[in-house]
Parts: C-alpha cells; sequence; structure tokens
C-alpha cells in the first residue's frame, strides 16, 4: 500500500491527559494536511476540533467511557459528543463486566452508545491486552449484535496494545459483519501494513505523521 492510502485509514488520535489547545489545533492541521481519516480526541476537544475541522474533510471521532469503560454514563457522553460535532464514536467496554460473565449488561452499554449515536458509527474498544482468547471472541460477538460497526482492539492506556493476532482473531470472528480497528503501539508503516494484512481496515495511531511520512 502507498502511504497515501494508509494516510486516508487512520485516526489521528491525541488522548493524552495533559494535551491542551495548541495540540488539538496541530493535530487538526495535520490531518487536513496529510489526509488522515478522522482525529480521535477527548469528549472535551470535540467542539473546538469540529470548528478546526469544519471546512475539512477529516471527521471528529470521540471517545466515550474512556480509558477504563467503568462509568453508566456512556450514552449521555455520546449525546454530548455529537451535540459537539461528533461523526463517530470510540466506546470502552465494561471489561469487568466482561470478564465476569456479565454479557447482558455489556451488549446494554453498546446498544445504548449505538442508538445515543444516532447513526454515527460506533467503535468497541475491547481492551484485548485484559482478555483471553474466548473473551475476545465474545465481545466481538456483543457488539455486532449490540449494533456497533467496529470492534477496536486497545486504548493505548493499559498494559498491552494491538498485536496481529488479536487483529486477525477480531476479523475472522466478526466477518462481514463489522469491520476492525487496529490501536494502540502502532509506530511504524511496517507496522501499519502489518494490522491491515491481519485484517483491520482502520489504524488509530497518535504517531501518523511519522508512519506517512517515513
Amino acid at each position: 500500500m502507498r502511504r497515501s492510502e494508509i494516510a486516508a485509514i487512520i485516526d489521528h488520535t491525541c488522548l493524552a491527559p495533559d494535551a491542551g489547545t495548541r495540540d488539538i489545533r496541530r493535530l487538526c492541521t495535520e490531518a487536513a494536511e496529510h489526509g488522515f481519516k478522522s482525529v480521535c480526541v477527548n469528549p472535551i476537544w470535540v467542539e473546538e476540533a469540529s470548528d478546526l475541522l469544519r471546512d475539512h474533510p477529516p471527521l471528529v471521532c470521540s471517545v466515550v467511557g474512556f480509558p477504563l469503560g467503568a462509568t453508566p454514563a456512556k450514552a449521555w457522553e455520546t449525546e454530548r459528543a455529537v451535540a459537539a460535532g461528533a461523526g463517530e464514536i470510540d466506546m470502552v467496554i465494561p471489561v469487568g463486566h466482561l470478564k465476569q460473565g456479565s454479557h447482558s449488561l455489556v451488549h446494554r452499554h453498546i446498544a445504548e452508545v449505538v442508538e445515543a449515536a444516532a447513526g454515527r458509527p460506533v467503535k468497541v474498544i475491547l481492551e484485548t491486552c485484559l482478555l483471553s482468547a474466548d473473551e475476545k471472541v465474545a465481545a466481538c460477538l456483543l457488539a455486532v449484535d449490540a449494533g456497533a460497526a467496529w470492534v477496536k482492539t486497545s486504548t493505548g492506556f493499559s498494559s498491552g496494545g494491538a498485536t496481529v493476532e488479536d487483529v486477525r482473531l477480531m476479523a475472522d470472528t466478526v466477518g462481514d459483519k463489522a469491520s476492525v480497528k487496529a490501536s494502540g503501539g502502532i509506530r511504524t508503516f511496517e507496522d501499519a501494513v502489518a494490522m491491515l494484512e491481519a485484517g483491520a481496515s482502520r489504524l488509530g495511531c497518535s504517531r501518523s505523521v511519522e508512519i506517512v511520512s517515513g
């Protein structure tokens, strides 16, 4: 793949807790210059990023329930993000509920966000580094059943990020019913290509400019 093709499927990401206005402005400028698919930001920055990108192609993607997934307010966060201009939503599942087998609760969290997103694509972050293979499969199936458009590997804030093996497992599980976003630890062009070859069709990266610039 050419670097321009990879740029078009990158969510250019800045989720650092100490990010400020200058960082968000740089993120949006880079996204417009390099042709990234979106910028992925914390909810507090959605409105500003939407204003900055109003006349440019990149979407604004907001994270929800980030980074732990342990809040019951995900639907409310989603409604606020959509009102502020978010075109996509990346939500974190309640990992503890999944691991204890409370699948109906996980499904409800996802379904509520999908409804609140009002037709905007929802990407469900599994936090794969904390899950067994069976749990990853279960999470993917719950996401699909609840109406999510994507399953996503990681927040990048836990003990590990995307792996080729996880991406392949997720892609095999969802088939043509959803798409896979690889996120966390993708630092080079070679990393990006490996994730795409494993079945990802979107990448979440904070080193996006380095990846597409060589």
